[in-house]
């Protein structure tokens, strides 16, 4: 057995000043966010909305006040969580309330949806209270806010995080008809079901996607807050840690670019695709597939593919056929050329699982013009690597098996802050492909990529985000049962 072991670098960075660094924390306090380097198309205020009850938007207030001012640490290790230094200080940007971008609902309607008993009119009662707020907020036509914040409250969390519909006997027969339909034909289209008069409901939601889906219909990012946000409390994380982490996503969904991968010299269009599952009252478990794509500049958008007929009873394998990975590809060089003016001269595309002949053909049709294409599975392993030392191998470690597989351990121990932050042995990636790859550009990819999730200031995140959002995108894209998907924002800022 010949195994060869490497450390990669850790990526870097660019912010608004000259040099680069690793952690986004250092980079935001010494060089400001990337888009400094705009001049006049930075953001020099942030304009917030507040939707919730008085008492929860008075606590959002006061917890968007303190963001305004220095926040100390009460974290013992210092470089993993230094202090806060104040919103405008780090992003050079004011963050902004006004009472006319304040939607307080009454606190009496929102007691009557809680106090429901029926789940799902539960869920509907209080999801329709936040999104009437989300709405007026937005029709503003003067001076709109950038982002609202929806301020919920421990009962609204706890009698809406989620609701499953049970079927009733129409619906089980329905369910079972369209199952036994699929099974005969192995060839019904899901999409073309999607035309059929009968309404369809889900029957697992989530409270935060519907209300994600709720603010993509209205056009605005949100930002959701709640009392382990806004208040101190003994299993929370610190104040200065939450602000850091609030005020990068704030200011990426208000339209900022806080940071991004040092440049290159090759215009890349980074993709991930997965499969979501999604039932519902009328259609068998299917899975419907994502694209979420992100330019060498960081900016993020997310596509919806063709659905796809899943039956466990043939094959736990999910794939696309050759059309729709063609039409799929098109569209992301569509979109990425619609964001930033040119076509990418290199896709990357990351799939969870193996890109079968029809996949693999209808992308290189798609991508035909790209004189780079990367077609790359990153899977899960049980492969393991221990060293004779206190701590784990070190994040960036790729370990190569006679020159076929390779292991990428995107987590472990981190130089920067002199510890492991993982509470387990730290699980590598496989990284494999169907054609000669250069492995190390493909993990020093993966390491970039894994600092790109712009909803946190953490240094210490492993999964590339072309990737890590797949669930949470799922799950708002399924809520957004409209006809025309096309019309909706792709922009990854309504989605995180």
């Amino acid at each position: 057995m010949k195994i060869r072991i490497v450390e990669l670098e850790p990526a870097q960075l660019e912010f608004g000043g000259p040099g680069v660094f690793s952690d986004p924390k250092v980079g935001l306090k010494e060089a400001g966010p990337f888009d400094l380097r705009f001049g006049a198309a930075q953001l020099k205020e942030i304009r917030i909305g507040l939707v919730g009850t008085e008492e929860m938007t008075t606590k959002a207030l006061q917890w968007v006040e303190a963001c305004k001012t220095n926040i100390p640490t009460t974290m013992k290790n210092f470089k993993q969580y230094p202090d806060y230094d104040g919103f405008e200080t780090i992003f050079r940007s004011q963050l902004n309330t006004n009472p006319f971008w304040t939607f307080n609902i009454p606190a009496d309607h929102l007691e009557k949806a809680i106090s429901f008993k029926d789940n799902t009119e539960r869920f509907e009662a209080v999801l329709e209270l936040y999104g009437e707020g989300i709405k007026r907020i937005s029709e503003l036509e003067n001076n709109r806010p950038n982002v609202i914040i929806c301020a919920l409250s421990d009962s609204v969390m706890e009698a809406c995080h989620h609701v499953e519909r049970k079927l009733t006997k129409e619906e089980k027969t329905a369910f079972k008809k369209m199952s036994n339909v699929n099974k005969v034909t192995q060839q019904l289209s899901l999409f073309e079901e999607a035309t059929q008069e009968t309404e369809e409901d889900l029957l697992y939601r989530d409270f935060r996607r519907a209300l994600k889906a709720k603010a993509i219909l209205a056009k605005i990012p949100i930002q959701i807050g709640h009392n382990r946000l806004f208040t101190d409390q003994n299993d929370n994380q610190d104040a200065a840690t939450r602000a850091w982490n609030f005020s990068v996503a704030l200011y990426y969904k208000a339209g900022g670019i806080p940071w991004r991968l040092k440049s290159t010299s090759t215009d890349t269009c980074f993709v991930g695709i997965t499969f979501h599952h999604v039932k519902t009252n009328q259609k068998a478990v299917v899975k419907s597939c994502l694209a979420q794509a992100f330019s060498s500049d960081g900016e993020g958008f997310a596509l919806r593919g063709g659905d796809i007929a899943y039956d466990p009873d043939r094959t736990k394998m999910v794939h696309l056929s050759e059309d729709q990975a063609y039409d799929l590809g098109l569209k992301i060089i569509e979109e990425y050329t619609y964001r930033t003016g040119l076509n990418p001269q290199r896709v990357v595309l990351h799939k969870t699982s193996f890109f079968n002949e029809s996949e693999e053909e209808g992308f290189r049709r798609a991508f035909n013009s790209i004189p780079v294409v990367d077609l790359i599975n990153l899977l899960p392993t049980s492969f393991r690597l221990l060293k004779h030392n206190a701590y784990p191998v070190n994040r960036g470690t790729l370990c190569t098996v006679n020159g076929k597989q390779s292991y990428l351990f995107s987590t472990g121990y981190i130089k920067e802050l002199g510890t492991y932050p993982g509470a387990h042995i730290p699980r590598p990636i496989e990284i494999r492909s169907n054609e000669d790859l250069d492995i190390d550009a493909a993990a020093k990819d993966i390491l970039g990529l894994a600092r790109m999730n712009w909803n946190t200031s953490s240094i210490t995140g492993g999964q590339p985000v072309t990737l890590f959002f797949s669930r949470q995108v799922g799950g708002i894209l399924a809520e957004l049962n409209v006809k025309n998907i096309e019309s909706i924002p792709t922009s990854f800022r309504y989605y995180i």
